[in-house]
């Protein structure tokens, strides 16, 4: 089995957070060969405010000025990748810190002049994270991206995480956040999800912001070949363990109902 696990910067900020979720993504990649795709939003905005830099965000995305795209480099590529790959190593993994730079596992292009080098997925080579994960080795990824000509830039996590699993061609993507799932008008969460359901959320003003942009990437997973998408809260226990397991937790959407 082929998986993709996308971890929000949230989970990662905390020690014992990121260290607990190394353990179980260990856990998982002796199982499965495993991708892991992480953001990091969070430190972003930590660093930059001390750097006195202000964040300006269009429709969600931050817009990315040369000082944010130095920035990303450095925590995003940097810091929190390195602390990430840190703690799959003392969990017993064989981690291998990467961006999407890197083998040109994501190259993107310019979303939109007015929101500077923020990039969208146009393609993946899988061609590196197939011969790490075939060797027994786990690519952790941060969500930057490459152009044809040599350009960097932001990728939403999201995008990029699914992106990377069509072109892995995963049977699973987990996406794991601070949310429990999918939450209907009512506030429920939603143990199952349809592609009609999704537009029928979004067109309602349900999912907006951050889960809007998790649901519309979870359709293009569908459409992408991935067979089984879910999004579940990252901070419950043992979350990969049971997921892998086929329990129910947070919102499954299958690419069977897709018709």
């Amino acid at each position: 089995m082929k998986a993709l696990v996308k971890l929000g910067g949230t989970l990662l900020d905390a020690a014992d957070s990121r260290g607990r979720l190394a353990r179980e993504i260990a856990a998982f990649a002796r199982l499965a060969q495993v991708v892991v795709v992480h953001g990091g939003g969070k430190q972003m905005t930590r660093y930059l405010a001390a750097s006195g830099v202000e964040s300006t965000f269009v429709n969600g995305l931050r817009v990315t000025t040369p000082a944010v795209l130095d920035a990303l480099l450095k925590v995003l590529a940097g810091t929190v990748n390195h602390e990430l790959v840190a703690a799959l190593v003392e969990a017993g993994a064989r981690p291998v810190g990467l961006s999407g730079l890197d083998g040109s596992i994501c190259v993107a292009g310019q979303m939109s002049p007015e929101l500077g080098a923020v990039g969208r997925p146009e393609r993946s080579d899988p061609e590196l994270l197939d011969l790490l994960a075939s060797h027994g080795f786990l690519p952790v990824v941060a969500c930057i991206g490459g152009g044809a000509r040599g350009e960097i830039y932001n990728v939403n996590a999201d995008q990029m995480a699914v992106s990377c699993a069509a072109a892995f061609r995963c049977d699973r993507l987990f996406f794991l956040t601070d949310v429990e799932g999918v939450r209907d008008g009512s506030g429920r969460v939603m143990p199952t999800l349809t592609p009609k359901e999704i537009d029928r959320l979004i067109a309602g003003g349900v999912a907006t912001g951050g889960m809007q942009a998790k649901l519309e990437a979870a359709k293009v997973a569908l459409g992408g070949g991935v067979r089984e998408i879910v999004i579940a809260q990252g901070q419950s226990p043992a979350i990969l363990e049971r997921l892998a397991a086929g329990e129910q937790a947070g919102t499954r959407i299958v690419a069977g109902a897709c018709s």
